[in-house]
């Protein structure tokens, strides 16, 4: 998956992450991110890997291109995986519907 600039700022956004937090943990310098969100820079190969595996240790995960787009969307923490899992367990056994 190749990170964009814009990917990387709906990433932050979606994790809570100022780009001071963010380069502090991807050992990059804000103006750098600033330039390579907003277009204006860009960053190399390792650099993107850096930022990207920081931006997926906050909590994003990078949807590749599938003919709709290249997206990202937050991780499911585990307390909310469980909630999932018990709420998909209380419904019972499937049955056919009698509404017609």
């Amino acid at each position: 998956m190749m990170l964009t600039g814009p990917l990387s700022r709906a990433a932050r956004a979606l994790v809570e992450l100022t780009r001071e937090q963010l380069a502090t943990q991807c050992g990059l310098d804000v103006e750098a991110i600033r330039a390579f969100e907003r277009g204006l820079g860009e960053l190399d190969a390792r650099q993107k890997a850096g930022l990207q595996a920081a931006l997926e240790a906050a909590g994003a995960v990078f949807i590749p291109e599938n003919g709709g787009g290249a997206g990202v969307r937050l991780k499911f923490t585990r307390s909310e995986t469980r909630r999932l899992s018990v709420l998909e367990s209380e419904g019972g056994i499937a049955a056919d519907d009698d509404v017609p």
